[in-house]
């Protein structure tokens, strides 16, 4: 039991530590290059956020951004024309950004929304809602979420088709010989 004990805590510091360290990364993006992220934001470390135009981005309370995630807040323009291209991504409250997506300059992603792994955002997004894809679309409305994106109460109420699996029709086979 001891070696198990051992390697409990060793594990648990290690989280602690990357806690840590997502917290001070959160604090030098804000600190050092003035992007308007909430305290509670979670940033992961292999997250792409654009340094260009840092003050174009604001991310609110209780978001996460995932690995390989890109949100800029600017087009590659060349530096005669840079600033004309400047524009501000806003990302809501309580939102969650899946691994390998991009958000393009000057989209305003509202609060509650979760942007499934890949997608592509290319246009605003509404409160409350789920997109996927590439370009991303809505596939889902009225959601409520909790901390970090997690979803509250998933709808339950839609019942899937019911197709018949080979038990039912086993059972129904034998049902109709032994009648």
């Amino acid at each position: 039991m001891k070696p198990r004990f051992v390697s409990q805590k060793v594990f648990m510091w290690i989280l602690s530590f990357r806690h840590s360290l997502l917290y001070a990364y959160n604090w030098y993006l804000r600190s050092f290059y003035g992007m308007k992220l909430h305290p509670s934001v979670r940033i992961s470390l292999k997250a792409r956020v654009d340094k260009t135009n840092p003050t174009g981005l604001a991310i609110g309370e209780e978001t996460m951004v995932t690995f390989d995630s890109i949100i800029l807040s600017h087009d590659y323009a060349t530096e005669r024309h840079a600033g004309a291209y400047q524009q501000m991504t806003q990302i809501g409250k309580r939102c969650f950004i899946g691994c390998g997506s991009i958000i393009m300059p000057g989209i305003s992603i509202g609060d509650e929304c979760i942007i499934a792994a890949g997608s592509v955002v290319t246009k605003d997004v509404p409160s409350g809602s789920v997109v996927a894809g590439n370009p991303a679309s809505v596939i889902r409305t009225g959601i409520h979420t909790k901390p970090y994106g997690r979803l509250i109460n998933p709808d339950t109420s839609a019942k899937a088709e019911t197709t018949p699996t080979n038990t039912t029709l086993a059972s129904a086979a034998f049902n109709e010989t032994a009648s």
